[in-house]
């Protein structure tokens, strides 16, 4: 019955969360609602900056459609398209996060599953790489500007500090 109740609330409370014309003209441009390459993403990142600020504890934000950093053919242009989607709007969710005081308890987590090979593949592609990746992270005490760990010169291993799934995890839940 409990489970019911919490569902039935969850729904009354979603139309409030989910009405983005609440929000002013200055934040639909900071989240690049008014251009359509940040509109779809920009939109996402707004709901999700609702969802924290109305105590969901949880909230995850892929771009459309399904995961375009997945490329495996001409990376180039691939990750610059997929890039000017999502910089301008994820850009915003932090400084509006931090301007609203919620990036002190809210930990924003930009990773994929797993690395990019250091080199081209015979498509322009980079294939996947468990060896060598980037995690970046912001809020919730996690300390400004700090790099952890170093790859050789070519990306393809780890130089220092390896750290593994488990403690990336581990770090996320802490």
């Amino acid at each position: 019955i409990r489970n019911y109740e919490l569902a039935a609330r969850m729904q009354l409370a979603a139309d409030g969360v989910f009405d983005l014309s609440r929000e002013s003209a200055l934040t639909h441009k900071a989240y690049g609602l008014e251009n359509p390459v940040t509109q779809s993403y920009g939109r996402r990142c707004l709901m999700a900056r609702r969802l924290v600020e109305s105590g969901v504890r949880f909230v995850q934000v892929f771009p459309a459609p399904g995961n375009p950093w997945d490329s495996h053919k001409d990376s180039r242009k691939e990750i610059g398209d997929i890039a000017a989607k999502t910089d301008l709007p994820t850009a915003a969710l932090i400084q509006d996060l931090k301007q609203r005081g919620l990036l002190d308890d809210t930990l924003v987590v930009w990773m994929s599953e797993h690395g990019r090979t250091p080199k081209f593949n015979k498509n322009a592609g980079r294939d996947h790489w468990s060896r060598v990746y980037s995690i970046a992270m912001a809020g919730a005490g996690v300390g400004r500007g700090n790099i952890i760990g170093e790859s050789d010169r070519l990306a393809g291993d780890v130089k220092s500090h390896p750290v593994s799934p488990k403690d990336i995890l581990a770090t996320i839940l802490h």
